[in-house]
């Protein structure tokens, strides 16, 4: 099974079967039967890739309902900490943060459900992360999560002295004065 589920409900790890040989590789990164026969259903409407240098820490990102999104994210090059925090209110795992080695060696995935904050750190030199989503982005709908919000206890494996944070993502506010619509349903 390529699956593997983690103690967030619905938050998936993707493991592809690699084909190796001394050309390289070979993995299907998304394969919609695959997908649907372990009951994952998802129509994916766009893609996004960014490239980022060490030390960027981007998030704790998500959109609001109705534009709340699903991604599926890979790394193409590097190594990313990634991180996500459950903000379904009524959910067993609200307020806990979940993070997962992603790189372009591992060659992970991590499928986000809708009612997640998402971000990551780079650890490497540079890295490239792509991710795919079921909505189309909506500025109005933009919401987040300070991404040192001690509350979360998020080890994002830099150093204090290397983070590199966007102007934007430094005006976060903690989760505990979020305004958010999400619930959980089982």
């Amino acid at each position: 099974m390529p699956f593997i589920k983690t103690q967030f409900p619905g938050l998936l790890v993707f493991e592809p079967k690699v084909f190796e040989d001394k050309r390289g590789y070979f993995y299907e990164s998304y394969n919609q039967q695959t997908f649907v026969g372990e009951g994952v259903s998802i129509n994916f409407v766009q893609d996004n890739q960014a490239r980022s240098s060490y030390g960027v820490v981007r998030g704790l990102h998500y959109q609001l309902e109705p534009f709340a999104q699903t991604k599926l994210l890979r790394v193409l090059s590097g190594e990313i900490i990634d991180a996500v925090v459950d903000i379904r209110k009524n959910s067993p795992t609200y307020g806990k943060a979940y993070t997962i080695l992603l790189s372009a060696e591992n060659k992970k995935q991590l499928l986000v459900p809708k009612g997640f904050a998402h971000g990551y750190s780079v650890i490497s030199q540079t890295a490239e992360v792509f991710y795919k989503c079921d909505e189309f982005y909506h500025k109005e709908a933009e919401g987040g999560i300070a991404w040192n919000d001690l509350s979360l206890k998020i080890d994002w494996q830099l150093p204090a002295d290397k983070i590199l944070v966007s102007e934007k993502d430094q005006q976060l506010p903690l989760l505990k004065d979020c305004k958010h619509n999400f619930v959980f349903k089982d």
